[in-house]
């Protein structure tokens, strides 16, 4: 039998839709199984702070369909310090914690890696991050809700770009990883992409411009990752319009716009898994790892197993770009 009497949650890092439905699960998965819990406000901070709420079944009524999370995220410098780590650890214990779930993404992963491995304690992370860039799960808690933003907000630029004969550079989050520009290129009918696990030839990119002007289309829609690899969509386009002044070109960059929003079915669904699975996995004595996802199923991934490895970009998808351009 575990000895695990009450939990903690917390939500870190930057915010994703569908955190608040993984807390609910959290919660509701916790006092199914006669756990106590509580919240950490402002993730590690709030740690340090000792700014913890008690959380009951009506603490998290009617949050599902809420975007943000409601126990606020805060990054920590403090928490990077063993002194600051010792403050947390010591508030975990004053509040007769005996486990914590954590929600965010592979910052947020590395400080609960950390504290488990000095001091034994049993944690679980949930993934919640727009960029769906950790290594061991299909899909990440919000990626699915900023996908379809993206793609609603493409939709109504390509109408202007049509109307207008424009070509646009369109910059997506997504910080170090292009999923989130791979996936909603395909969906948008993107004529292009551009993200930084590929070495995107420029000359492919002027290529593809040339072929396509001379074809006359009516307008073309680039998606290009953020990142400083990538360069930002500004830079690329002032090159293009340089090189191509026959070309229309503007520029849009989306932004935090795609960390906003109701969640999607789809992320509500899992977050409410990946929740009531984070309690299942303490219960059964686990600790340091993440809550995956892999082809529908639930699975547990170390820490350390998250964090070392790049989760790849399928290459398919980028073929499907290239084939469907034409």
């Amino acid at each position: 039998m575990s000895p695990i009497k009450k939990v903690a949650v917390l939500s870190s890092g930057g915010d994703a839709p569908g955190m608040n439905a993984a807390i609910r699960a959290v919660v509701r998965g916790a006092i199914y199984n006669n756990l106590s819990v509580m919240g950490v406000m402002q993730g590690y901070h709030g740690l340090i702070q000792n700014n913890f709420i008690e959380m009951t079944s009506k603490s998290v009524s009617n949050i599902i369909q809420q975007g943000g999370t409601i126990l606020k995220t805060a990054r920590s410098q403090e928490f990077r310090t063993t002194e600051g780590r010792k403050i947390a650890f010591d508030n975990l214990q004053n509040n007769e914690i005996d486990a914590l779930v954590v929600i965010g993404g592979d910052g947020t992963f590395t400080g609960a890696r950390i504290l488990s491995q000095e001091y034994n304690f049993p944690i679980v992370g949930i993934p919640g991050t727009i960029d769906n860039d950790l290594f061991g799960t299909d899909y990440t808690i919000g990626y699915d809700t900023a996908l379809n933003t993206v793609v609603e907000a493409v939709d109504k630029i390509r109408d202007t770009a049509s109307a207008h004969s424009r070509l646009f550079f369109i910059e997506v989050m997504g910080r170090d990883a292009g999923f989130l520009a791979l996936r909603s290129g395909i969906a948008s009918g993107a004529e292009a992409i551009m993200v930084p696990e590929i070495d995107t030839d420029y000359g492919r990119l002027d290529s593809f411009l040339r072929n396509s002007y001379k074809k006359e289309k009516s307008s073309s829609i680039v998606i290009v990752a953020e990142g400083e690899k990538m360069g930002g969509a500004i830079k690329i386009a002032e090159k293009v319009s340089n090189e191509h002044p026959d070309y229309d070109v503007r520029v849009t960059i989306l932004g935090h716009v795609q960390r906003g929003g109701s969640p999607s079915a789809f992320d509500r669904v899992i977050a409410s898994r990946m929740g009531v699975a984070a309690i299942e996995a303490l219960l059964e004595d686990q600790k340091s790892i993440m809550i995956g996802m892999v082809n529908n199923e639930i699975v547990y991934v170390p820490f350390n197993k998250a964090l070392k490895n790049k989760k790849p970009l399928n290459a398919k998808s980028l073929e499907l770009i290239e084939i469907l351009s034409i």
